[in-house]
């Protein structure tokens, strides 16, 4: 019978985390594009929207056009504008937006400077798809719960003025 009710809490918890995930909005910035077609596929099925840039420079853009982008999954290595560049003007354009950092070229230096920068966390290419959409929905929670402080905030201020 414990087996039972095991198996109902897992689907429950599957059931509770699927409906987290579908709602959330991911935007894949990397310049290799097999693995940016690749990633979005296998993203995708999973349930979540995915968006995609090739450059930081049109990350930028597509961000400007997607105002509810959750969690960017950002590479590190890139012509023009690399990772830590973009990482840099996404959290002073965009500070609730998470970013998860991903690259195949990772080095210590460049993972702390990220961190210091406001990345979510660094992962290493490849990296096993179960983690990384683990990283996502971390992400996307603390976004969520950033918004939410925001909200009570304002309605806080707003019913102070009132009383």
């Amino acid at each position: 019978m414990s087996a039972v009710n095991t198996g109902a809490c897992r689907e429950d918890i599957e059931n509770t985390i699927g409906g987290i995930m579908e709602s959330t909005k991911v935007m894949l910035v990397d310049d290799e594009e097999a693995f940016v077609q690749t990633m979005e596929k296998r993203i995708t099925r999973r349930g979540l929207s995915v968006v995609t840039a090739s450059s930081g420079r049109k990350a930028l853009e597509v961000i400007k056009g997607n105002k509810d982008l959750d969690v960017v999954i950002l590479d590190v290595k890139m012509p023009e504008m690399d990772g830590l560049e973009t990482l840099k003007r996404i959290k002073s354009d965009y500070p609730l937006v998470e970013v998860v950092m991903l690259t195949g070229h990772a080095t210590v230096e460049s993972a702390i400077e990220g961190m210091k920068l406001g990345a979510f966390d660094y992962l290493m290419k490849p990296s096993d798809l179960d983690l990384l959409l683990a990283k996502v929905k971390e992400a996307h929670d603390k976004k969520k719960a950033h918004e939410q402080k925001i909200i009570e905030a304002q309605l806080k201020e707003i019913t102070s003025r009132r009383a």
